[in-house]
């Protein structure tokens, strides 16, 4: 094994192509490796299959919604950090994003420099190694 570090691993997950891809273009020169998924089933499917180091969802999905996905995160894998994209930050109260550890909430549209600045800081307080296969 070599001793490079492995990039960290980030999924982004919304339901909207366009989102995706506009998060991948903010976040291709930054070093991470990144897992799309379009729904919180596929998102579970790829946390079960490989390491994932941070999860980035939007909240506003058909079938689970992103609070849901990351209330699911948070119990079978709570070491990962959970950030929550969404165009309704009003509906989440400070003190249910504290209980479900999500580290940050960010406003669509999102600026790219905050963004960034987010997943970093939100990687650097990690607690735990994301999850395991």
């Amino acid at each position: 094994m070599s001793g490079a570090a492995e990039p960290p691993v980030l999924l982004l997950v919304d339901d909207e192509p366009r989102i995706l891809s506009a998060l991948q273009r903010c976040l291709r020169r930054e070093g991470y490796e990144i897992v799309l998924a379009d729904s919180a089933a596929a998102a579970l499917r790829v946390l079960r299959a490989q390491r994932v180091d941070l999860v980035l969802t939007d909240h506003k999905m058909p079938g689970m919604s992103g609070l849901e996905l990351i209330r699911e995160i948070a119990s079978e894998w709570p070491g990962i950090p959970r950030l929550l994209l969404t165009g309704w930050t009003a509906e989440i109260t400070p003190a249910e994003a504290r209980r479900l550890g999500i580290r940050a909430l960010v406003a669509k549209p999102w600026e790219d420099a905050d963004l960034k600045a987010r997943l970093r800081d939100a990687l650097a307080g990690g607690a735990g190694e994301g999850s395991r296969p």
